[in-house]
């Protein structure tokens, strides 16, 4: 429910916000990567913010942000009367869950204490005493780029989930979106979750869903098949990924993992972002056939938007032209495909997350086709998808 209510209102978000969500349930950390400007910290609140009594805490990095002002500012009235102490209250130290925005930016002094926070989610004080254990269920964190020195990048292996999100790209949503900011829409549901079932689910039911061999004898294929490409993830990062698959079947109310989960492992087992479509075929190739044809026609789709780009400030006669001679019928060729393959992949029990992302790519690139080479107004073309 969670997820569906919030890809409502975050468009062109909806396989982000399961994401977040399985993420969370898996007790590990995502990263969010992104331009600025692409709802990165609104997803972030919102999604945190339905977690009924959690303590939240949320942080912008800078080079200079020292580790007190994240763990606990210096009891200044106690340090008056000889006392040194921190004040833990509001900060990492107590929070349930945390965004952390530029996490990469994160400076020198505070680098090994947010390991230690993220990894074993502990903190050494400053006065040297006993380490405190946090609560921390997970973090989301964002960037708009990735790590350029060797000590952020200590903190991006350690984020286990790797989302890219762009600006959206379909012009029907791009023009709700600019309608929502003079029309006040109606108060959308709102369904939360008590953080004590949160717990549970984290401690308890999710890493008790079952992984059969099957799936064992997947993840070991698929680890073969990018080795072969030289895509190489450590043992650890593997091993974690069992249980954001354990998660991923939870959320959907099954008891054991099936291959519709291991599409997770496509926001897992990158580092370059160059690398997630090679990663993806790979999975999805294993897992889902009728999603293998559905990236080939995604490649299809992309060089016709290619295509289009290179058109620009040519004439409305020559842009006409080009659409009646090849984007029109292979958009419509694509569009047909895919809701044959959503039909089949339905009737057989398997995911159609992968189909439906290239959809909205193939709606996506029709609309820009019918508003930049034919003039039709923004606003008519969601009828004509």
């Amino acid at each position: 429910m969670i997820g569906d209510e919030m890809a409502k209102r975050f468009y062109e978000r909806a396989d982000v916000v399961r994401t977040l969500v399985v993420a969370l349930l898996a007790g590990q950390h995502s990263l969010v990567l992104g331009p600025p400007g692409t709802a990165k910290s609104e997803m972030a609140r919102e999604l945190t913010g339905r977690i009924e009594g959690a303590a939240y805490w949320e942080i912008l990095l800078s080079k200079f942000t020292a580790p007190t002002r994240m763990f606990g500012p210096i009891d200044v009235a106690a340090l008056a009367r000889g006392e040194y102490r921190q004040v833990y209250d509001g900060r990492a130290t107590t929070a349930h869950v945390a965004f952390i925005d530029e996490i990469f930016k994160c400076s020198t002094a505070a680098l090994n204490e947010t390991l230690g926070y993220l990894n074993e989610r502990i903190y050494h004080p400053e006065n040297g005493g006993e380490p405190i254990r946090c609560p921390l269920i997970g973090a989301i964190t964002a960037s708009n780029e990735l790590p350029s020195e060797d000590d952020a990048a200590a903190i991006y292996d350690r984020l286990l989930v790797r989302i890219e999100v762009g600006y959206l790209e379909n012009p029907s949503n791009f023009a709700a979106l600019v309608r929502s900011a003079v029309r006040q829409p109606a108060a959308p549901a709102r369904t939360t979750v008590e953080l004590a079932a949160l717990q549970q689910a984290v401690r308890e039911a999710v890493p008790a869903v079952d992984v059969p061999d099957a799936i064992v004898d997947a993840v070991c294929t698929l680890r073969a098949a990018l080795r072969r490409r030289e895509l190489v993830a450590s043992d650890r990062r593997w091993r974690q990924a069992v249980r954001l698959l354990q998660a991923s079947a939870y959320l959907d109310g099954r008891p054991a993992v099936d291959e519709t989960d291991l599409s997770m492992l496509t926001h897992v087992l990158w580092d370059s972002p160059a690398d997630r479509p090679t990663v993806e075929r790979e999975v999805l190739h294993l897992v889902n056939p009728d999603a293998k044809e559905a990236l080939d026609l995604a490649d299809a789709i992309d060089e016709l938007e290619a295509q289009l780009d290179a058109m620009a400030g040519q004439s409305r006669e020559a842009l006409s032209d080009w659409v009646i001679k090849k984007a029109h019928n292979k958009l419509a060729t694509a569009g047909k495909r895919l809701e044959k393959l959503r039909e089949e992949a339905v009737s057989a029990g398997r995911s159609t997350a992968a189909i439906d992302r290239v959809t909205g790519r193939q709606r996506a690139v029709r609309a820009r086709v019918l508003t930049e080479a034919l003039g039709m107004d923004a606003s008519m073309v969601q009828a004509q998808l």
